[in-house]
């Protein structure tokens, strides 16, 4: 073992004794507890939910104090308020129903000593009937199929730098620069093989990345999927190299990735100039150059990706037959017309945007809308989402699951806000290798 390799396990030693010593919830003094009345956290429409709070300080049940709710929508301002009081730490709070499919948002007050905290809850009623608002455009087809191919039309051009700092006794590490167009548009990647890895071998993974202007942290936090065997591919989606200062991207964010200037707002009434179409373009792009490597086995080809990157995975499955297995945490860019029903919409809720409800702009949304490419997959997915969410909601996941039409499954993980476990990362890759073609 090499010395990059046995401060790698210290490290990770390290952090498993710190993990182990600490509580949930990480250094709080209050722990809330929040149980529905059915384990699952689901109801049918109509049905009552009750929800049993618990809160302690020190761990330590807290009496005689009042803690404020309120209740809405998935996404939503509140609808309803009140009150309850605590008895031995324990109070039952009213969540009322749904007479149509969603999620109801039960969000929690309390005032100690000067300082108010929070906490919520959600739960479903119906969720498996939750349906998009968003419809697929007749020409949606012919529009990807043109763009594909004037893209194609670019040689497959790419520069492959080795990262010797990135290395270790089992992962070979790669910076990648991926050219796009005659332009000298790029996007930038980390490249992961097994080491020594032998062509012909190696099933290929893409893994596009979450929303933001920022660079690729850790890149070899995802060591594991090259230990197995695997082609890794990470990529960054703005033509930024991802070895640059971490305060230039900062700066760069910044300057060109407000709420009044973001990238996913960029020409969003024009559909052929968007920013997003270049972004998707890329991501088929990335699965030309995973396929030219003499590594990859030929076979298998896995899109997989959280957020704004289980969105690109589902567009990149949808667009490229080469895939022939998709990975998704809750997907952004789902439905995200939906505040047109006044109901919540999916990240990044132009609902909550000036100018974002206009015919141009709803008409480009339709062919970028996760939604809509999830309705052409073919083959495996397996996706997962929680339903505290407040980011990418559950009712938009939902709604981008329940269009599938493919062999399919998911796993819920109620509890979850924006967040995916460890566990539960390395449950994906279990999930991929089972489903190769061998």
């Amino acid at each position: 073992m090499n010395w990059k390799s046995i401060c790698a396990v210290a490290a990770l030693w390290l952090l498993t004794l710190t993990a182990a010593a600490e509580n949930y919830p990480h250094r709080s003094d209050l722990l809330w507890v929040t149980v529905p009345d059915h384990a699952d956290w689901l109801y049918r429409t109509g049905e009552q939910a009750t929800i049993e709070l618990q809160l302690y300080r020190y761990g330590m049940p807290l009496d005689g104090l009042r803690v404020d709710y309120e209740l809405a929508d998935d996404g939503l301002a509140a609808d309803a308020k009140g009150s309850v009081t605590l008895k031995r730490g324990r109070a039952s709070i009213p969540a009322g129903t749904m007479l149509k499919p969603g999620f109801r948002d039960c969000r929690l007050f309390v005032d100690i000593d000067g300082k108010r905290y929070g906490h919520h809850i959600k739960v479903g009623f119906s969720p498996e009937r939750i349906e998009p608002y968003t419809r697929m455009p007749d020409d949606f087809g012919l529009f990807w199929a043109q763009n594909k191919a004037e893209s194609a039309a670019f040689p497959l051009r790419f520069t492959k730098q080795r990262m010797e700092k990135y290395c270790t006794d089992r992962v070979d590490c790669y910076k990648i620069r991926l050219d796009l167009n005659k332009r000298g548009q790029a996007v930038y990647g980390y490249l992961t093989l097994p080491k020594g890895a032998q062509p012909g071998l190696c099933p290929a993974v893409f893994c596009p990345p979450g929303a933001g202007i920022k660079t690729i942290k850790e890149p070899m936090r995802h060591h594991y999927y090259a230990e197995q065997g695997c082609i890794r591919l990470e990529i960054e989606i703005h033509g930024l190299d991802p070895e640059l200062p971490e305060e230039t991207f900062r700066e760069i964010s910044a300057a060109f990735n407000g709420r009044e200037n973001g990238y996913l707002t960029d020409n969003l009434d024009n559909r052929d100039n968007y920013y997003l179409k270049r972004v998707y373009l890329a991501c088929v792009r990335c699965i030309d150059l995973l396929t030219s490597l003499p590594e990859w086995d030929g076979r298998n080809v896995i899109a997989q990706g959280g957020s704004q990157g289980g969105a690109l995975a589902i567009v990149t499955a949808a667009l490229e037959p080469r895939v022939t297995a998709c990975v998704a945490n809750h997907p952004a860019l789902s439905d995200m017309a939906r505040f047109r029903i006044g109901e919540g919409d999916g990240y990044p809720h132009f609902s909550r945007m000036q100018g974002m409800d206009t015919p141009e702009k709803l008409r480009t949304m339709t062919y970028y809308d996760a939604v809509n490419f999830a309705r052409l997959i073919r083959v495996p997915c397996y996706l997962t989402w929680g339903y505290n969410d407040d980011t990418c909601l559950p009712t938009t996941s939902y709604a981008l699951y329940n269009v599938l039409d493919c062999p399919k499954e998911a796993l819920i993980t109620p509890v979850n806000e924006h967040w995916t476990s460890e566990t539960t990362g390395r449950g994906q890759l279990a999930w991929i290798m089972k489903h190769l073609n061998r």
